[in-house]
């Protein structure tokens, strides 16, 4: 089983819960309509990776940066850096289809983490901003969720039991777009200005 990381403790998610189209800018910029209803999918534990690949079995892979939080106690206790990687083509076929995202969102290594850090400030404080080779290509902060962390914990209690470890990724903001080879991705989570922690992936 895969395992992130809170200060050095490592921490097992039984699975990784994604919001979807949660920042309206990104969903403007793939051309979909806001929904009604918070968008739910899940990530596997096989799926959490260390590499950042620019390709799975010869498709190119999309980089999605996310605030990810932490679950233990049933409530938000840690913050980290999220990659979520996905197979762009072979989901808009899915989509066009009317069938699940899971093939395109699900498969070994499409979910890069940073360390989580303990919170100690207001989850709707939270910012990321994600560079390539030095270059910001998105920045987003809680305030600009359609769903902020307090109401996606209040709505995913309804329907399904979060475990100590697991992860909830926030939704992206909007400019992803395709992972190049032998590039730098660095992810960073801040609240207030202050960065809290930052992580660096080369892309292969």
């Amino acid at each position: 089983m895969n395992s992130v990381y809170c200060q050095d403790r490592a921490l097992v998610p039984s699975k990784i819960v994604c919001i979807g189209r949660n920042y309206v800018a990104h969903i403007e910029e793939l051309g979909n309509e806001i929904p009604d209803d918070m968008v739910v999918f899940m990530k596997p534990n096989s799926a959490i990776g260390s590499t950042l690949q620019s390709a799975s079995d010869g498709e190119a892979l999309h980089y999605e940066g996310e605030i990810a939080l932490l679950v233990e106690g049933g409530k938000f206790s840690a913050a980290g850096f999220g990659l979520d990687l996905t197979k762009r083509a072979l989901q808009g076929r899915l989509k066009q289809n009317g069938l699940p995202w899971e093939r395109a969102k699900a498969f070994d290594g499409a979910a890069l983490f940073s360390e989580f850090i303990p919170l100690e400030s207001d989850l709707a404080t939270l910012a990321l901003t994600l560079t390539v080779d030095n270059e910001l290509r998105q920045s987003g902060h809680c305030d600009l969720m359609m769903y902020p962390p307090a109401t996606i914990l209040e709505q995913l209690a309804k329907f399904t039991t979060l475990e100590d470890g697991d992860v909830v990724m926030t939704g992206t903001p909007a400019g992803v777009g395709p992972v190049q080879p032998g590039t730098s991705y660095t992810g960073t989570i801040a609240s207030k200005g202050r960065t809290l922690v930052s992580h660096t992936w080369q892309a292969i």
